[in-house]
Formats: structure tokens, C-alpha cells, sequence
């Protein structure tokens, strides 16, 4: 599949004459007295994209490939229409309130999910680090806090130092594990004595649910880029959008199929859980050690994601939206502070890091990044299905998008409650708001 651009159709003269005058729809103004949010530049929007974003080889380069054509469609539509803030708003354009309803829940569900899953990241860490010193809840807690009130800076700009030093920080702790791996003269989760096999497998049958969960999780590795349309609307010039998403999907794409082929080249099926863990426990400790601030940006930004989009569904259209005004600031921090304390509260139900990242994926990223975007592309060149053979194609393989993104909603959803049911019931998941080490340190 090329990454040739969506065609730029318009469905009225009126969006024809909004693309040489835009500004005064854009949900954030340029603005000299109030608060001025439309000051990122499209190389700080390529780093936030990174960390929004931060199996088999094909399935890697494929889905990344397809998470980048899939972004290209939302982004011209916005371009064509700069009053949409997010994927709720340009639901709402092709299928009116219920549209925009549905999906900006999806949308708030889904990072309130990928900002529980930063939760775990970041007790996972301090578990490994501290040796298991207190109980998983508590640095889980700690966590939380720590997001909410990095995440309750208002501005993407304000918050770019994070990103830029997380996703250095993210790079250079897997890039030590990837060494590492290459070191050691078995696996570190390998038994360490006697013979023992690396399991090699091209392709393999892992059986529906396992597959849909591992699918789930390469597909959601690439699939955040609904979080890249508020970024937008706080650029200086949201046409720039490309000049930062297609560096950041080379990047993203390149550098997973990197490290992964490596790190199973050297550990094969003995990759451990949590996969930093995988070249021993000293390397363990320094990678999480290198990457704590990373995946607390990860939080951080999933969290901000979230809390902006409906902070402005709250707020859109009143003074309060960029004034300083008591009113602006109690919307904002509570919309922090209670995304915090419900993602708190999922990833101590889920406290198992795949299994929340797999559901991400299937339950969420799955209409937000498969069928959404084909149902806009639809929506835009309708009478493609009555135009030349290419045209028809290009209608139908949009029409597959849709169905696509059903399947995987429903598969992978049913294979993720599968195998949590199974942790469940073989321990591995030991019970809710459980004390256990989640580093495998202790």
C-alpha cells in the first residue's frame, strides 16, 4: 500500500472557500490578551506525536504503513475544516450528534485507558528500581499524582520539555536493553543451567485470542494518532501537520521493527514480562532508570490528551475557553484531576500492562484509526462509487477500512477478555489492587 494522499474533495462550495480563510474557525485564536495556545511548531508536534505513539516483522511495517494513511485522512479533512478539534468533531460533521457523541467517548475511554497503562509503566519502574520496597499501589498512587499535575499545565508548548527529554530518555533505556541482550550468553528469563531452546518461530499459531491480543498490541503501537489532532490545533500552522507526522511514523515504525527483531534474534520466546527485564536484572534497573522520565511523559501526555478534549467540549464557544477566569481554571484542573483518578483506578483493575495496551487497541483505536477515517474519506468522495473503475477501487478499499476496523473491535475485544479471564483464573493476575511486584524484581 503507497502512501499516496486522500484526494481533496469538498462536499459544498463553502469548503471550498474555507481553505483560503480558516483562521477564524480554528477552536484555539491567535490571540495577545487571553491564554495563547496556538504556539507549537511542527518539529515540537513530530516529538509530541513520537511519545503519543512511543510481532512479526510484516505485521509492524504494515500496520505503521496504514496507521500513516489512516492519520492523512483525518489530517486533509481538518485542514478542511479547522473548527475540528478532534475525532469527535469531524464525527460529528458526517454523522451529526449521535456520531460525535459516540466517538468522542470512545476517544475520551481510550486515553483514559493509555494513561492507566502509564500508571503501570511508571510503578513498574519504581518497583524495579526500589527492589519492590513498598507495596505496587502505592507507587501506582504516587504516579498518578505525579501525571495529574504535569498534565494539568495547560499548554502543549508548556509541557514540550517533557516530551523532548521522554522520548530521549524512552530511546536510550531500550536502546541499552537491545545492547544488552546481545551480551549476556543466554536469556535472562532462560533457565540458566541444562540445555534450553530460543523457540524460533516465522509463523506461528498462537490460537484467535492470543493472535487478536498480539495483533492488538503491534497495531496500537502506532495507531494514537487521533491524540495528534488537538496537537494541531494548537500549531502556529496546522497545514504543517505532514512535515511532523511523517518523520515521527518513520521513526516510530524504523525504530520497533529495530529492536524487536533484535531482541528476539538474541531471547527468542524467552523475552521477559515487562520485555526491559530481558537482558537481567542490573540492565533491568538502568534502563528503567534512563526511561523513568519517558514513561512519565507518556502519561503525562496521554493524560493531557484527554483532559483537553473535554475541557474544550465543555467550555467551547464561551469566554472561558482561553481566559484566565476562575471558571477556565476549575473546568481545566478538575477535567486533570478526575481522568487522573479514574485511569488510577482502571490500571489497578487491569494492572497487567499488555492486556490494558491490547484492549487500547481493540476497543478504542480500532474505530478511532481503522473505520473512522475510511467513513470520512467515504463521506468526502461519495460519488466515487459512481465514477471510472479506479475510482470505484478506491471506494470499495475505503469501504474495507470500515469493515476492518468492526472486525477488529469485535475480535480483539473478545481476545482480550479471554485471555484476561484466563490470567484471572491461573494467577496470573492474583486479584484488583494487588500489592504484587509488577517488575518480576522481588
Amino acid at each position: 500500500m503507497t502512501l499516496k494522499e486522500p484526494d481533496q474533495g469538498f462536499t459544498s462550495d463553502a469548503e471550498r472557500t474555507s481553505v483560503t480563510s480558516t483562521e477564524e474557525y480554528e477552536t484555539f485564536k491567535k490571540t495577545e490578551d487571553g491564554v495563547a495556545f496556538r504556539d507549537v511548531g511542527w518539529f515540537k508536534a513530530c516529538i509530541i506525536f513520537v511519545k503519543a505513539l512511543s510481532g512479526g516483522a510484516i505485521s509492524i511495517v504494515a500496520w505503521g504503513l496504514f496507521n500513516t494513511y489512516s492519520f492523512v485522512i483525518l489530517g486533509n479533512f481538518r485542514v478542511r475544516r479547522p473548527h475540528c478539534h478532534s475525532v469527535a468533531d469531524m464525527a460529528e460533521v458526517a454523522g451529526g450528534t449521535i456520531g460525535k457523541e459516540i466517538i468522542g467517548l470512545v476517544f475520551l475511554i481510550g486515553y483514559v485507558l493509555v494513561t492507566g497503562s502509564g500508571i503501570i509503566g511508571v510503578s513498574t519502574a519504581l518497583n524495579a528500581l526500589s527492589h519492590h520496597a513498598a507495596c505496587t499501589v502505592w507507587w501506582s498512587f504516587i504516579a498518578m499524582v505525579v501525571t495529574v499535575a504535569l498534565a494539568s499545565v495547560r499548554k502543549f508548548t508548556h509541557i514540550g520539555w517533557i516530551t523532548y527529554a521522554g522520548f530521549v530518555s524512552i530511546y536510550i533505556a531500550v536502546l541499552i536493553v537491545v545492547i544488552g541482550v546481545t551480551t549476556r550468553d543466554r536469556p535472562a528469563a532462560a533457565p540458566q543451567t541444562g540445555p534450553y531452546e530460543l523457540g524460533y518461530v516465522n509463523i506461528n499459531n498462537p490460537g484467535f485470542a492470543a493472535g487478536m491480543v498480539a495483533s492488538s498490541t503491534i497495531f496500537v503501537s502506532s495507531a494514537g494518532t487521533s491524540a495528534f489532532l488537538p496537537v494541531i490545533s494548537e500549531m502556529r500552522n496546522p497545514k504543517d501537520y505532514k512535515k511532523a507526522l511523517y518523520p515521527c511514523m518513520a521513526l516510530v515504525t524504523a525504530s520497533y521493527l529495530a529492536f524487536s527483531l533484535v531482541v528476539y534474534r538474541w531471547t527468542g520466546q524467552w523475552v521477559a514480562s515487562p520485555s526491559l527485564g530481558s537482558a537481567g536484572q542490573t540492565i533491568k534497573m538502568v534502563s528503567y532508570g534512563v526511561a523513568l522520565l519517558g514513561l512519565i511523559a507518556s502519561a503525562t501526555l496521554y493524560l493531557h490528551v484527554g483532559a483537553k478534549y473535554l475541557f474544550v467540549r465543555l467550555l467551547a464557544n464561551t469566554k472561558h475557553l482561553q481566559s484566565n477566569s476562575v471558571t477556565h481554571w476549575a473546568t481545566w484542573l478538575a477535567c486533570t484531576i478526575g481522568l487522573g483518578a479514574v485511569s488510577f483506578i482502571l490500571a489497578e483493575a487491569i494492572p497487567i500492562f499488555n492486556y490494558l495496551i491490547a484492549l487500547v487497541g481493540s476497543l478504542c483505536f480500532a474505530p478511532l484509526a481503522i473505520s473512522l477515517p475510511g467513513l470520512l474519506w467515504l463521506y468526502d468522495h461519495g460519488d466515487y462509487l459512481k465514477g471510472s473503475l479506479a475510482q470505484k477501487s478506491k471506494f470499495l478499499f475505503h469501504i474495507g477500512m470500515v469493515l476492518l476496523g468492526v472486525f477488529f473491535l469485535v475480535g480483539a475485544t473478545y481476545g482480550v477478555i479471554i485471555e484476561i479471564k484466563a490470567a484471572y483464573a491461573d494467577g496470573t493476575i492474583g486479584s484488583t489492587f494487588t500489592c504484587a511486584d509488577n517488575s518480576n524484581s522481588s
